[in-house]
């Protein structure tokens, strides 16, 4: 029997449509592909970013695949041909790989890319992204920001930059239409007059970078001496009710503890019935169930309950003090009207002797 074989694809490449890392490495048919007409030929495309440790591997049938990569770093790929048991008595038959690779050209040196990058998506609504500009440039030096995702035609400038001293430090972002649950892609170079900016590249997604709004209108309510009702409002915003969790910082007199919960509703035990002072504050961030990670809104302002015990000692001692005051009172006026009484009929008596003493007259 004839020893099958296969050839490897063709004109293998990794391409560069501009888009920020977001590549297209594709493929020709390999020679000969004749003699298998009856087949479905696979290809096998594994890939990866150079320095890391695991590849990526496809199966397809099409003659191209795109995929994200970081182009800070070199990218690497290799391919081949697949032809299934069926066509080959029953062994699948694998061509040679066919290898690419794929460098953005650098320019300038390490040290001046930009540092410490910080992007967060204020409320799911807004987008905002900030850096320090490299190390050792010049003050002139010019950063600028371009960013890109599926259902842009063209990686775009940012349009609103935030800057200090005349120098870009920043980006707000226009409202993303159609961005979430997609790679989002950014790229931060520069120009100066005295040496080249290295560019700096960032891949994230949107749902992942959210910090929401804190929550408000919290209420604490003693139920009885062993429990303790905390409840707060959604926060504001697009986000949905399902996608928060809540994390509560309870403090009874100077015992704090933490918990979370994605209700905005919590039950808690109270340590003593005597505790003097309770208090809690709460903070948003969105779940797992709607992303892989998130940024913990600030904290709410403090909510407390008070046990004034001076209070309920006043009204204990007042209590009595002002049943017997209000008994004095009543008494006084019995004996006022009384007196009243005594003394109208007094004076009647008078008023009839005077009276009979004229008509005698």
């Amino acid at each position: 029997m004839d020893f099958l074989s296969v050839n490897p694809p063709q004109d293998f490449e990794i391409v560069d449509p501009g888009y920020l890392g977001y590549l297209c490495l594709q493929w020709q048919p390999p020679l000969f592909l004749d003699k298998f007409e009856e087949c479905t030929v696979e290809y096998e495309l594994k890939y990866r970013n150079i320095d890391s440790e695991d590849w990526k591997t496809i199966i397809t049938k099409n003659l191209h695949y795109n995929d994200g990569f970081d182009l800070n770093k070199g990218v690497e790929a290799k391919i081949h041909t697949l032809l299934p048991p069926h066509c080959t008595n029953g062994s699948e038959v694998q061509s040679l790989w066919s290898e690419a690779t794929y460098w953005k050209s650098p320019q300038g040196s390490q040290e001046t890319k930009i540092q410490e990058m910080d992007c967060v998506y204020y409320n799911w609504q807004y987008l905002l992204c900030s850096w320090k500009p490299g190390l050792g440039v010049h003050f002139h030096t010019s950063y600028q920001l371009f960013y890109w995702y599926d259902g842009l035609d063209h990686a775009t400038q940012c349009p609103d930059y935030i800057k200090v001293d005349g120098q870009n430090i920043g980006c707000r972002f226009p409202h993303l239409e159609a961005s979430d649950y997609k790679d989002f892609y950014i790229c931060v170079n520069g120009s100066s007059d005295s040496h080249p900016i290295r560019p700096s590249y960032f891949i994230f997604q949107l749902q992942n970078i959210v910090k929401p709004l804190p929550p408000d209108y919290l209420s604490l309510t003693v139920k009885n001496s062993e429990e303790v009702n905390l409840k707060w409002s959604m926060p504001q915003g697009p986000i949905p009710a399902k996608c928060f969790i809540y994390e509560i910082e309870f403090t009874e007199d100077d015992t704090t503890w933490v918990t979370t919960t994605v209700e905005n509703e919590i039950r808690i035990a109270r340590i003593s019935n005597e505790s003097q002072q309770l208090c809690f504050l709460v903070r948003s961030k969105v779940n797992i169930y709607c992303s892989d990670d998130g940024i913990w809104s600030e904290w709410s302002d403090e909510q407390c309950w008070k046990d004034d015990i001076w209070k309920e000692t006043l009204v204990f001692f007042l209590t009595p003090f002002a049943f017997v005051s209000l008994f004095v009172l009543l008494v006084t006026c019995l004996l006022l009207y009384k007196q009243k009484a005594v003394l109208k009929m007094i004076f009647q008596r008078k008023k009839e002797v005077f009276s009979h003493q004229d008509t005698f007259c």
